[in-house]
């Protein structure tokens, strides 16, 4: 076992060591730069949604832009550019002036029906009712019954292992 041990633990130390061949991998085709052309819209009528977005990569150079339409009605258009040598360019113009609808009224309707208070059935009235104090005797009695502590009625003994306990492997035993 220690010798199948230490002979895998000898191979893993000569291979970071660099004495066993380690292949390594190869890519079959060479990576080109990337050519592509994208765009998509969006306009929905029911939720106001408008936007649209087109970009083109030819090789290290990327062209495109996006535009929307904001919360407030004014048109966003993005143009960028990006490469290599001057990397990530945008210009932002916007298009229309913002429009900030008035905050809605909100009407309160009258009430229902008006009540009417009916004044007081009765008067009520109050007098302080007269008060004396007294001051009684206190007493102090004998407790009744007296508490007495009786000793344990049984003794508990520990006794010593009924039988004799042993573990072995093959590399390792233990005996109590």
């Amino acid at each position: 076992m220690v010798a199948k041990f230490a002979i895998i633990l000898s191979l893993a130390a000569a291979a970071y060591a660099g004495l066993l061949p380690v292949s390594k991998v190869v890519y079959a085709e060479p990576e080109a730069p990337a050519h592509y052309d994208f765009s998509y819209s969006v306009h929905d009528d029911h939720t106001g949604d408008v936007k649209q977005q087109q970009e083109s990569r030819e090789g290290y150079a990327v062209h495109g832009s996006y535009s929307l339409v904001q919360p407030d009605g004014v048109h966003r258009i993005v143009d960028y550019t990006a490469d290599k040598e001057h990397g990530f360019n945008a210009n932002v113009r916007y298009e229309g002036t913002p429009v900030h609808p008035a905050p809605a009224k909100i009407a309160y309707a009258a009430p229902v029906a008006k009540l009417a208070y009916a004044a007081p059935v009765a008067k009520v009235a109050y007098a302080p009712a007269p008060v004396s104090y007294s001051h009684a005797p206190v007493a102090y009695a004998a407790p009744v019954a007296k508490v007495a502590y009786a000793a344990p009625i049984a003794k508990v003994a520990y006794a010593a292992p009924v039988a004799h306990v042993t573990y072995s492997s093959p590399a390792i035993s233990y005996h109590h």
